[in-house]
């Protein structure tokens, strides 16, 4: 995909079926194979890929020494963006349904924006815009809730630092030519996630050090940049989706609720509808939040691979509210 980057991906489902694109969180995290569950394989023809630096994508963000940080120096949103496109040319797709949490979600309505043809409809979980506002909630934001675990988080950080950029901060951690830096930073970061997860077990794959530390990097590269986009742009732009059916599934105990997040996106996409998850948290936990996002997909598989003519046609029969 240029910039010395290759992408891994991988289709499944029937060949003939409605494309639909995973675009998996983190960032840094890599696909996950058990997001195929999401989607009828009779109906769908389901592409997964790794985004730049991670999973089986090259170089990775996790190889120790310098050739792991200098992976992140071609990997903005633009490039990601600019991924998926070649990606949606190579596989000869028309349009496609795009599915995507966290990170997947802010990514995957940044393509949108700026692509809004290739787009027949979206399913988004675990709600994000990539504002400030909702990554410094969860660097710093959420000490209230978990503070022992954040004292451990920051233990090694500045009073200046604490009061600053954290992801920065640890972005410079984990770029340091010690690996006992890198990975003492890296434990931190995670253990960090883990904690203000709660709904969560702790993640396995977080053991492996060249996971947490491309994730750790990745996702410390992404937020101390703003994610590349200025000031409530994905809720500014998101009048560029109206006529593209949108199910926005969320818990309600995410914490990106506290910042409004899930009814500032519902009120900014114009054909949108907000289904809430009780007892459900970040991302894919508990048998509710998998029961909603089956019924999402499935109400769309009324679209036609074919041409995928009509946004309209494939409107979920789940009506909005709570679930």
């Amino acid at each position: 995909v240029g910039d010395g980057h290759t992408i891994a991906w991988e289709v499944s489902g029937a060949s003939d079926g409605i494309p639909a694109l995973v675009v998996h969180g983190g960032p840094g995290r890599g696909s996950m194979p058990s997001t195929r569950r999401y989607f009828d394989p009779a109906a769908y023809r389901i592409v997964l890929f790794d985004q730049r630096g991670c999973g089986s994508s090259t170089p990775h963000a996790g190889t120790p020494g310098p050739e792991g940080v200098a992976a992140l120096d071609a990997i903005t949103t633009d490039h990601l963006v600019a991924d998926i496109e070649r990606l949606h040319e190579h596989l000869g797709i028309d349009r496609w349904l795009l599915f995507g949490g966290s990170w997947g979600c802010v990514l995957s309505l940044a393509y949108a924006e700026r692509h809004p043809a290739r787009v027949a409809a979206m399913v988004l979980l675990a709600l994000a815009t990539g504002r400030r506002v909702e990554t410094d909630l969860l660097t710093r934001g959420l000490r209230g809730w978990f503070p022992d675990a954040w004292d451990a988080f920051v233990a090694d950080l500045t009073t200046e630092e604490r009061a600053g950029d954290i992801a920065a901060a640890f972005a410079e951690r984990l770029a340091h030519p010690d690996p006992a830096v890198v990975d003492q930073a890296a434990r931190a970061w995670c253990a960090w996630e883990d904690a203000m997860l709660p709904m969560y077990p702790p993640n396995e794959a977080f053991e492996d050090l060249r996971m947490r530390t491309a994730f750790a990097r990745s996702v410390t590269h992404v937020w101390r940049h703003g994610s590349w986009l200025e000031a409530d742009e994905l809720l500014r732009d998101a009048g560029r989706l109206e006529e593209i059916p949108v199910t926005l599934v969320q818990g309600t105990l995410d914490a990106g609720n506290l910042v409004g997040t899930p009814w500032l996106l519902h009120a900014a996409l114009p054909d949108s509808r907000l289904i809430l998850i009780d007892d459900a948290g970040h991302g894919f936990s508990g048998d509710a939040m998998v029961d909603a996002l089956v019924r999402a997909t499935d109400g769309y598989r009324s679209l036609r691979p074919a041409s995928m003519a009509s946004s309209t046609d494939g409107l979920p029969a789940t009506p909005p509210g709570r679930h």
